[in-house]
């Protein structure tokens, strides 16, 4: 999507946490393909995960819960201010000369990524006694077990470690939980602040503005906490689109909609080039999307039309080293080479259904007739996803119609 921009007159940076580091964009960011200059990365992301949250001993630690003093941090910054500050920079900088071309800027703030790092005060906006406990904290009884995420990342956090909770279905006190909540939630607040300094130096009517995140995080439901599995408070994310004429009137529009739409709504409503053609199932496009643009969805919604209805169906996945977490330690994050087993999800208006298949991590290959469990989820008797109906033999007919649009995928939906 930059390179996009980049090759069609706009200037495009990346701030922060954008393109994930290392292997992943090539060690380089995907410059200079994607970027008009130097991606820029905080300094003090090199000690995200440093020995500097301070226990109630005085000592130091490299804890999950992690509020600070920022003026005693090391560099007396965070990652996510330099960040926010670059930007304002940025943005100065354009508006200095008004020959600069139209700009792309991307600006990846790492929380609420853990460590729960954040200035100690936010935790004044949350007090512990306005927190309340997830009513779905057991695990599901049944959940499969390849479905399971055991949290690895929290658990080895030095405070969580000190608890030892067992491997891999131990629960967690509930007054920890209180705890990881209140921190999630003051570290919401903390970079909610600095998008908020940030748009203050926005040309709110020459400019774009999207805000989403790349995964949603479970904070105690069904029993787990972090973002690998496919559960709803895993997958969905904030997504708000401010455009200049359009967006005068706020609108909520509830609507299935999924990241890889933002690429064609965003060439639509820029009107860089015409609309972005959907890639074919055979041939190869240079530049063609997988996504649906929003920008009609959004102005039926803003003319009170009664057909902004988003698409029919939306998909995600997470990847299992094996069945059993027990015998894999690292079910949670397993490398390319040791994926196994492959969890395919679909979500309609009403239901989601998930499936983990045989996977070879070699060639992607997908061997739906090696199915090792099933997930069903009827979404208007049980939005909390506790209760799997896969097992149900009157629901057979409605397993199969999903199953069969879960395979066919996005391009039959």
């Amino acid at each position: 999507m930059p390179q996009y921009f980049k090759e069609r007159g706009y200037h495009s940076h990346s701030i922060g946490k954008v393109f994930h580091p290392g292997i992943s964009s090539n060690f380089t960011d995907d410059q200079p393909y994607s970027w008009s200059q130097r991606p820029f990365h905080p300094k003090t992301i090199k000690i995200k995960n440093a020995k500097v949250c301070i226990n109630q001993d005085g000592s130091q630690s490299a804890n999950l819960i992690c509020p600070v003093i920022t003026e005693y941090q090391p560099m007396a910054t965070l990652p996510d201010i330099e960040s926010k500050n670059e930007a304002v920079k940025f943005l100065h900088d354009h508006k200095r000369n008004i020959s600069n071309p139209p700009y792309f800027l991307a600006v990846g703030f790492h929380k609420p990524h853990i460590p729960l790092k954040f200035p100690q005060h936010f935790l004044d906006f949350h007090p512990l006694s306005n927190i309340s406990l997830p009513v779905n904290r057991m695990r599901p009884p049944s959940l499969p077990n390849v479905a399971w995420n055991p949290w690895t990342d929290v658990r080895s956090r030095d405070d969580m470690r000190k608890l030892k909770i067992s491997f891999p279905y131990g629960p967690m006190n509930d007054d920890i939980v209180k705890k990881i909540i209140q921190a999630y939630y003051a570290s919401v607040s903390y970079v909610d602040e600095l998008i908020g300094k940030l748009l203050k130096e926005v040309d709110f009517d020459n400019t774009i503005i999207v805000l989403t995140g790349d995964h949603g995080w479970s904070l105690g439901q069904h029993g787990e906490f972090s973002k690998f599995s496919n559960f709803e408070e895993a997958t969905r994310v904030p997504l708000i689109i401010q455009v200049p004429r359009l967006s005068t009137k706020k609108k909520k529009i509830n609507a299935l909609v999924e990241l890889v739409d933002l690429f064609p709504t965003l060439v639509d409503l820029t009107a860089v080039s015409e609309s972005l053609q959907q890639c074919p199932s055979t041939e190869l496009y240079n530049i063609c999307t997988e996504g649906k643009s929003l920008m009609k969805l959004m102005i039926d919604a803003l003319k009170k039309r009664q057909n902004h209805n988003g698409k029919s169906a939306i998909f995600t996945q997470y990847p299992r080293p094996g069945f059993y977490p027990t015998l894999h330690p690292n079910s949670d994050k397993p490398r390319l080479k040791e994926i196994q087993i492959m969890g395919y999800s679909i979500k309609t208006k009403r239901y989601r259904y998930c499936e983990w298949v045989k996977f070879n991590s070699t060639n992607f290959s997908i061997k739906w007739n090696k199915v090792y469990a099933r997930e069903l989820y009827d979404h208007l008797i049980d939005p909390k996803e506790d209760l799997n109906l896969a097992d149900r033999p009157q629901l057979a007919d409605l397993m199969k119609k999903l199953r069969r649009k879960l395979i066919n995928g996005w391009r039959k939906v």
